[in-house]
């Protein structure tokens, strides 16, 4: 028989729709992240260096390259014969297909996965987080508890309370009540979303939540424990933690990475990063190029100036281009003589000679103001924009544009260009 104390189910199918086109085509925890990693691998990364070593990976929208950078595991040394790593999309049964509908949900479905390892506790985590965690240290607090759910908790501004699940605790850690996205918080301590189950009483919830519609971890499973009176507890954890579900956070997160003291350390040798790494030459910095404080990705060619910046592998920055405050994804081309000012550019796009991203006033975005907004310039993968068009801010392009595509060779602060041809 096949035994595993702890075992981690990983939610990695969420579409992530409020980092607009970012998400498109990929799914959240697959979009690029610090010039070399993608947002999946530091729970992953996590569970391999917490000693966690059998992972489930839920996916469903868009997987495919999600998929394929998980492959087998190898990256984070979960290539195992027994455990490793296991992605679990929706598959259809006797009754039917179902897709995931929430995240209690789509842990439910993978209940006959789970059983093959007999654990003792089962940690749920979301795919779409910036952290380090050590998850054993988590699990020694769960046993000494003898909690039957441990969430970890961290204290957020009083005034961003109302956007997370919200626990009041005792003085001893123990849960009174959970308020999901509380108009009135009453407490700063925000579930982050991951959680310890003993095997026993998330199996039990599980079943007996089975037929509720969207079941959700935050609005029925934990209540539903509350209600059985179990033992739940928080875990405070007062480390780095980023949810990068928007695209000023998202943003942030990359900019903190090249602070002068960073927030988030990418380079601790006692808690590494891993990532499956393509086989590309090392970058290439011109005589002429100038770079201060950013972080260049292995195989870009940088031949122009590059300030507080995050660049991904095998971009090219050519002679004159002058990137600031901005993220630029692999395989990206910025024309000579281009000015990228606080841009988002995903990959293998292509910015043409003399264009100025991230000019103008302030305006809301008129096509999604809750998505686009920040002062950002967001640009989809694979996109073209031609030479010397100007670019305001809270902009959106997405796909092959042309000269024709801008009135006056501008777009306005707040405007969008959406085209086929994003994807090739």
């Amino acid at each position: 028989m096949i035994k595993k104390e702890m075992i981690a189910m990983l939610l990695a199918g969420g579409q992530g729709s409020r980092l607009g086109v970012l998400t498109q085509k990929v799914a959240k925890p697959a979009v690029s992240f610090g010039g070399k990693y993608r947002i999946i691998d530091f729970p992953l990364s996590n569970c391999i260096n917490s000693g966690v070593d059998t992972v489930g990976v839920l996916t469903q929208y868009q997987p495919l390259r999600l998929n394929a950078h998980i492959g087998i595991g190898i990256p984070w040394d979960l290539d195992r014969n027994v455990g490793g790593v296991t992605v679990l999309p929706p598959y259809e049964r006797i009754k039917g297909s179902d897709w995931y509908t929430g995240t209690a949900n789509a842990i439910f479905q993978n209940l006959e996965y789970m059983e093959t390892y007999h654990p003792d506790y089962v940690l749920i985590l979301s795919g779409d987080h910036i952290y380090k965690m050590d998850y054993e240290v988590m699990l020694e607090y769960h046993k000494a508890n003898n909690a039957d759910v441990t969430i970890a908790a961290m204290p957020v501004p009083i005034e961003e309370a109302s956007r997370f699940g919200i626990v009041i605790t005792d003085d001893n850690n123990r849960i009174t009540e959970f308020e999901e996205k509380p108009q009135q918080p009453r407490s700063n301590l925000a579930s982050m979303g991951i959680y310890i189950f003993s095997w026993l009483a998330l199996k039990e919830a599980l079943l007996a939540l089975s037929e509720v519609p969207g079941c959700d971890f935050g609005k029925h499973v934990i209540p539903y424990c509350f209600d059985k009176g179990e033992r739940v507890f928080a875990y405070e954890y007062n480390g780095y933690w980023k949810d990068v579900g928007t695209l000023g956070s998202y943003w942030e997160a990359n900019m903190e990475l090249i602070d002068i003291i960073p927030e988030f350390n990418l380079y601790e040798e006692y808690w590494r990063i891993y990532t499956k790494s393509d086989i590309i030459p090392p970058q290439f910095v011109a005589d002429d190029a100038v770079i201060e404080k950013s972080v260049i990705g292995e195989g870009s060619e940088i031949y122009g100036e590059v300030y507080n910046s995050v660049v991904g592998a095998g971009v090219t920055i050519e002679v004159g281009a002058v990137v600031r405050d901005s993220i630029i994804m692999r395989g990206t081309v910025v024309g000579a003589g281009a000015k990228v000012t606080k841009a988002i550019v995903a990959e293998d796009s292509e910015i043409g000679a003399g264009a100025e991203l991230g000019v103008g006033e302030y305006a809301p975005n008129r096509f999604d103001p809750k998505v686009y907004q920040f002062d950002l310039v967001t640009v989809g993968e694979h996109s073209v924009i031609p030479s010397n068009v100007k670019i305001g801010k809270n902009t959106v392009i997405s796909g092959v544009t042309t000269a024709e595509d801008y009135a006056g060779g501008v777009l306005e602060s707040g405007d969008t260009i959406m085209k086929a041809g994003g994807v090739k």
